[in-house]
């Protein structure tokens, strides 16, 4: 059994994104840490609550149900912003996740898969997510294809935790260093469309 984490239309009422968006600056710190689509884009995942990780064997069913709620509703959110971006999912114990994600770029969509575990602190340390196809292709990247992320992430992760999930880090991590790195990644012609690669003999 596998847990599968899809967009479907939630029974919730939501809060808006301004009433949201009026506390963001006490939650998320200054603006020059967050820009406006990134606080627009955090308003709307749900935040978290149990204080959790895999090692707790009671709590930890909890609070990877609030994971995979934030998930559906962040996939939603993308979606209906017509950014749909990735696909995650994972193995039965919540402890390993792995999924695609992509970037478009001149009608062409470039695909890759992403993992990682979940570490043993969290949620007080956030998970390390890595493309293991691009590592050692840039140098924004550690050992095992696990991207370096802004110096602001963790600070902003820290004070926010345990209210910070896995749609976080993918929101605040992944999506931004996707956005920068893949496009010049492209350009160098370090990474080629899977439609203009030669073919073997």
């Amino acid at each position: 059994y596998q847990r599968r984490v899809r967009a479907r239309r939630s029974s919730a009422t939501s809060h808006s994104i301004s009433s949201i968006s009026s506390g963001i600056n006490a939650e998320y710190g200054s603006v020059s840490m967050v820009d406006a689509a990134t606080k627009k884009t955090l308003a709307a995942i749900p935040l978290l609550k149990t204080k959790a990780g895999p090692r707790d064997k009671e709590e930890w069913p909890i609070r990877l149900k609030e994971e995979v709620t934030s998930l559906i509703k962040y996939i939603q959110n993308n979606k209906e912003a017509d950014n749909d971006w990735l696909r995650i999912q994972s193995n039965k114990e919540g402890t390993r996740w792995f999924g695609k994600c992509w970037y478009i770029q001149d009608y062409k969509k470039y695909e890759f898969e992403l993992e990682f575990d979940i570490p043993v602190t969290y949620p007080s340390t956030a998970p390390e997510i890595a493309i293991p196809e691009l590592d050692g292709k840039t140098a924004k990247m550690y050992r095992g294809g696990k991207i370096c992320l802004t110096e602001h992430f963790k600070p902003l992760w820290s004070r926010n935790a345990p209210k910070f999930g896995v749609a976080h880090a993918l929101a605040l991590g992944l999506g931004p260093w996707m956005a920068v790195e893949v496009p010049e990644l492209i350009k160098r012609g370090v990474v080629v469309h899977k439609d203009d690669q030669p073919t073997g003999e």
